[in-house]
């Protein structure tokens, strides 16, 4: 069975942080290993983080992608899980993370969705259906696979390491979720799972002017990337890439099939 390490970057989120490793401590599988990113915070996040047990790595220069690097360096897991402070994952990630990988050895990133808290009713739908909704689609079209979501996607730790040679490490303006998408070698076996859920908060709708920075910092991570390869040739890359997992999995069942009971 594969171990499992969560990282969670934070920034002057405490409180919220010490909901998460709540729901981390709530886990009918537990993880191996809780590793939380302190990105310069001034409040006690590192305090929080030791009281629950998890590894603190301090990355004091700011930036969510250079602290989520930082993180996934440090983790020792065969699957590294990442989940945002604000995250509330449900009871069976844990344990969904495994039973994916474990069952898919030509898997090599999984994503899940959220629903939010923290607001009314007409804004948790307009987030889920509206904002989630449409990063899925959008993103997948920009990308030519299934994009990751911050607050619930684990990759395998060689996965990992091979994809860190492309990340923009250097671009403050990078969503970590996104490049890590982009920097995938388009070979890589991404899937989407409904099951793998957290409830994260509603903050990001708070003020139109937070929502239209992160938006811009949205196609400012597409343009970098697209200059790196262009979209047409990522699209053709990517589908080349499922006919070779598809093939891989066919042999990988053959044998399945024809190993003695």
């Amino acid at each position: 069975m594969s171990t499992v390490s969560v990282v969670i970057p934070s920034l002057d989120d405490a409180l919220m942080l010490a909901n998460c490793l709540a729901s981390l401590a709530a886990q009918t599988r537990p993880p191996d290993e809780i590793v939380v990113v302190d990105n310069g915070s001034t409040d006690d996040t590192a305090a929080v983080a030791r009281a629950a047990g998890a590894v603190v790595v301090r990355e004091p220069r700011r930036g969510v992608l250079l602290a989520t690097a930082a993180g996934f360096d440090a983790a020792s897991g065969d699957i590294i899980g990442r989940l945002d402070a604000d995250s509330l994952p449900y009871p069976d990630w844990i344990a969904r993370l495994v039973e994916r990988f474990d069952a898919d050895p030509t898997l090599g990133a999984l994503t899940g969705t959220g629903s939010f808290y923290g607001k009314g009713l007409g804004w948790r739908v307009v987030g889920r259906f509206g904002y989630l909704g449409g990063y899925f689609w959008f993103m997948r079209l920009m990308i030519g696979h299934v994009p990751l979501f911050g607050s619930s996607f684990a990759l395998r730790r060689d996965t990992w390491l091979d994809a860190r040679r492309r990340v923009h490490l250097d671009d403050p303006r990078m969503h970590d979720d996104l490049d890590i998408s982009f920097a995938l070698d388009p070979g890589t076996g991404v899937e989407f799972d409904r099951r793998l859920r957290v409830r994260v908060s509603a903050r990001p709708f708070d003020s139109f002017a937070g929502f239209r920075r992160r938006a811009s910092w949205g196609f400012h991570v597409v343009a970098v990337n697209w200059r790196d390869i262009g979209w047409a040739r990522r699209h053709l890359l990517c589908a080349q890439g499922r006919r070779r997992r598809r093939a891989q999995q066919r042999i990988i069942a053959g044998s399945a099939s024809a190993s003695p009971r």
